[in-house]
């Protein structure tokens, strides 16, 4: 029997997100739009942001995947995509509290002291330092080096479009310690504090987000900065990177269902030629593509959670999830943005800040393209079945 049907605790969860949305988070909108439109920070203050997750934090919702033991809640993979679609139906960049990167629990125990535990507690800021000038897609072709001197490694390189890192004071970086081996045992994850000298600087985009470039030179780290083992880097990047590559479509899916939602009301307010919009078979159609879209996407988005939580192999129906919904949301945004014409256009409304900000979705975190590769990959080689999703 297949059940679409969501527990219990899981729509209590759905419904406890969807609320905390729309009265804390939906009400700073204008204000976020407005500051933006000064030349301001985008998105949340600091101060907001923390107030925000202290608030959620007195409901218990605190660290949504963090294990029991400490202190999170250890969601499912499925109600961790749930709350990632919730929180997308604002165009707001927010996460609850108390997370911490998945390859921290790697960590020795005089690490968690220093690195896992202060960033759950929020004490503490990370990032993951991988991608390179030349080194994006093709993560393998890394050229940050780390040299052991002593009991210390000297390491040199530049990373770029690192997600959060004007703002960690510490890095995960990646760096090749055996030329020799390469990604196959030559490259090792070191914690890098930020005062043991490397240096960063922000990278305007289009969209809220602001990444930055990193740069080490001549940065010397203790023995004992080593996460995890010495040329054992690379399958910790791989961990981190498909810890949850389902989750991002989970939250455009939230977003694109708010805009259908907004493109739906002005459809039926806004007139033309002495009847409203919704009557024109143009703008029906857009709309019934879209739903038509969403709904794909959100089977897609919980198939892909449902394997992760069954322990299987997930990557091949994490990329497709992906592809899909960043093309598709893409093209959704387009829709709502043309059905509300020229103010759909204008920064009044959030549409052009979704229109942005959705972009990026088809390039970060594994492009379209890396993702159609591993899908033909996995068909062609016979990792995959046509037709096996529900085997």
């Amino acid at each position: 029997m297949v059940d679409f049907s969501l527990t219990d605790e899981q729509r209590e969860i759905r419904d406890w997100v969807r609320t905390f949305v729309r009265r804390e988070l939906m009400p700073l909108e204008n204000d976020v739009l407005l500051r933006e439109r000064r030349g301001e920070e985008p998105g949340l203050t600091e101060k907001e942001r923390t107030e925000l997750q202290q608030l959620a934090k007195k409901s218990d919702f605190w660290g949504v995947q963090t294990p029991a033991e400490y202190g999170g809640m250890e969601l499912d993979a499925i109600s961790a995509a749930i709350v990632e679609t919730e929180l997308g139906r604002s165009f707001i960049s927010f996460r609850f509290g108390g997370d911490a990167d998945n390859i921290l629990y790697h960590a020795n125990e005089e690490q968690k002291q220093r690195y896992l535990l202060p960033t759950i507690s929020g004490e503490r800021k990370s990032c993951f330092a991988i991608t390179e000038p030349g080194a994006g897609s093709d993560a393998k072709a890394i050229r940050t080096t780390a040299v052991k001197d002593g009991d210390e490694w000297v390491i040199n390189g530049e990373k770029t479009f690192i997600t959060g890192g004007h703002e960690a004071d510490f890095a995960m970086v990646f760096a090749v310690t055996d030329k020799e081996l390469g990604a196959d045992g030559g490259v090792t994850c070191f914690l890098v504090d930020r005062d043991h000298g490397w240096t960063s600087e922000p990278i305007d985009t289009m969209g809220e987000r602001r990444p930055a470039s990193i740069l080490l030179d001549d940065v010397r780290v203790p023995d004992d900065a080593v996460l995890g083992e010495v040329g054992k880097g690379f399958p910790l990047a791989m961990q981190w990177i498909g810890k949850g590559r389902f989750l991002l479509p989970a939250r455009a899916l939230g977003g694109c269902e708010r805009m259908l939602d907004m493109a739906i009301e002005h459809s039926k307010t806004r007139e033309t030629f002495g009847a409203p919009i919704a009557d024109r078979q143009a703008i029906q159609w857009m709309i019934a593509d879209s739903q038509v879209e969403i709904e794909a996407l959100r089977l897609l988005v919980l198939h892909a959670a449902w394997q992760v939580e069954q322990g299987v192999d997930s990557r091949h129906a994490q990329s497709i999830a992906k592809v899909f919904g960043g093309v598709k949301a893409n093209e959704i945004v387009d829709r709502v943005m043309q059905i509300h014409g020229g103010m759909g256009y204008t920064r009044e409304l959030p549409i052009e800040r979704w229109y942005r900000d959705l972009r990026l979705l088809r390039i970060f975190e594994g492009t379209d393209e890396i993702q159609r590769r591993t899908i033909a990959r996995d068909l062609l080689k016979g990792h995959v079945k046509v037709g096996a999703t529900l085997n």
